[in-house]
């Protein structure tokens, strides 16, 4: 599991006090990486502070990938990740 790092601005953060994972949708592979019993950070969830969290969880039914393009659209100016959105 990743660590508590929100994935739109980067800052560190305690989820016992603000934030917390967001678990997206599944996309095919997703749910083929789940079969793999692999114990990791899932690739359909991550971080978000506690400016972000109530944003991203609303759009949990989305894909991570979709969510994240509506998600970065909205907070431009915190994106400080990779400033690379096909990651997603």
């Amino acid at each position: 599991m990743k660590p508590p790092v929100c994935v739109i601005c980067s800052r560190r953060f305690s989820p016992q006090e603000e934030g917390g994972v967001v678990n997206f949708a599944k996309r095919k592979g997703d749910i083929e990486w789940e079969k793999k019993d692999i114990v990791e950070h899932p690739p359909y969830a991550d971080w978000f502070c506690g400016r972000h969290f109530s944003y991203a969880e609303n759009l949990s039914g989305l894909t991570i990938n979709k969510a994240m393009e509506k998600i970065i659209e909205r907070f431009a100016s915190d994106y400080k990740q990779f400033e690379d959105a096909d990651s997603y």
